[in-house]
């Protein structure tokens, strides 16, 4: 059934997500469809088409295949050392001079060859298909160099070439300072990340661009001579903001039509309002907040009363959301931040679509892609509320 293009989907429970996050979008009934693409959503007792094959799916539940918005897929080696020693008592100074933290990413990931960092992202990659994913973004931002920074996103590419699944880009040359450049973060922007990001276009390797927004990274006025750039090339922009303090990056990325603004765990009610006017997604990522144990709650009820939608993703690196789970992401939203269950399955399938600026997805609705999950579930809710377990029963992949 995976590979066929033209196929009839009975007695199904469809959760289509046509209503956001107000509501599942419940339908029993049918689904036709062809070349890859939704053709028909029959309610049940309705006359079917007679020329498709047919599988009887017994009552299962079937949703748009989930989306993770925000990963950090390729990168080399990984920090379970410097997690071993912060959990001996070592503190965060004592694990960067043993050489850890993000420096000890760059350098890993700058020696790896393209062929070593596909294999390493494989069995992350592989770990979200199996739990029904069918999109996913992954961003550069451990090569701090223009030629790493280049590798990491053809890895990407390739890694979408590998799978039966969609791989969006996004630069992030704007991640971090690298050692050689430290304490010259303004020509590390000219001299490095700007050029990457022009050469990266011009290869077609990104389809957006982000940044992260702190007093660890850059400054808002860093990051706006980056997204100048975005505007030039015609890459729309993402960012990383309000993660650890309130620097005013949410506020730049909406006057820039962000596709989306991630982590936000600092943001505003007038950030909020900022977001809601320019259209942009909110992505939540419990899993950095989860490792970092960090306290401060992003402001789900303000976000909520402004109609900000909310996507939810992994956030899958190496250091701060060792991740690859979007079913657990799920449950993390609505434990941690009290997110309902049809906010978390929207935020992985509607909203998160929204959030990479694809609309040919995320629902089930005629003229869509065939991106499709079959669960072994009674009702909706189930894909967050359990803990660990992986109710796939098939994933469906419409054109690619």
């Amino acid at each position: 059934m995976s590979d066929r293009t033209d196929y009839l989907l009975t007695n199904a429970h469809l959760a289509t997500m046509t209503e956001g996050s107000a509501g599942y979008g419940l339908r029993r009934g049918a689904l036709a469809v062809r070349g890859g693409r939704i053709a028909e959503v029959l309610e049940q007792g309705a006359a079917l088409p007679e020329d498709l094959p047919r599988r009887d799916l017994d009552g299962r539940l079937v949703t748009p295949a989930l989306i993770d918005c925000h990963t950090h897929l390729v990168f080399g080696g990984n920090r379970a050392a410097e997690f071993e020693m912060r959990l001996n008592g070592a503190s965060y100074e004592e694990v960067a001079r043993a050489g850890g933290g993000i420096v000890s990413t760059v350098r890993a990931t700058r020696s790896a060859s393209a062929e070593v960092l596909v294999a390493g992202a494989l069995p992350r990659l592989d770990a979200l298909i199996a739990e029904g994913t069918g999109t996913v973004e992954i961003k550069s931002g451990y090569g701090l160099d223009l030629g790493t920074e280049l590798a990491m996103l053809r890895a990407a590419r390739a890694l979408g070439r590998q799978r039966r699944v969609t791989v969006r880009t996004s630069f992030l040359g704007a991640h971090a300072t690298p050692p050689e450049y430290k304490g010259r973060d303004d020509a590390y922007i000219d001299e490095v990340c700007i050029p990457a990001l022009r050469a990266a276009h011009a290869e077609g390797l990104a389809d957006a661009v982000d940044g992260f927004c702190e007093g660890i990274a850059f400054s808002p006025a860093q990051i706006e001579r980056v997204f100048r750039v975005a505007a030039e090339l015609g890459l729309p922009v993402k960012l990383h903001a309000e993660q650890l303090s309130h620097l005013g990056g949410t506020q730049l990325a909406a006057r820039y039509g962000a596709l989306s603004v991630d982590h936000v765990e600092y943001a505003t009610e007038e950030d909020a309002r900022a977001l809601a006017a320019s259209g942009s997604v909110a992505v939540i990522l419990p899993g950095a907040f989860y490792t970092i144990r960090e306290t401060q709650q992003p402001p789900i009820g303000h976000f909520r009363t402004h109609g900000v939608p909310m996507a939810l993703a992994t956030d899958c690196n190496p250091g701060s959301s060792p991740l690859s789970s979007l079913l657990l992401t799920m449950n993390m939203g609505c434990t941690l931040f009290r997110m309902t269950p049809a906010e978390a399955l929207a935020g992985v399938t509607c909203h998160a679509a929204q959030a990479l600026g694809l609309d040919d997805r995320g629902r089930i609705a005629p003229g869509l892609r065939a991106d499709l999950a079959i669960w072994d579930v009674e009702t909706p809710a189930e894909l967050a509320y359990r803990i660990g377990f992986n109710p796939l029963n098939e994933r469906l992949i419409g054109e690619l």
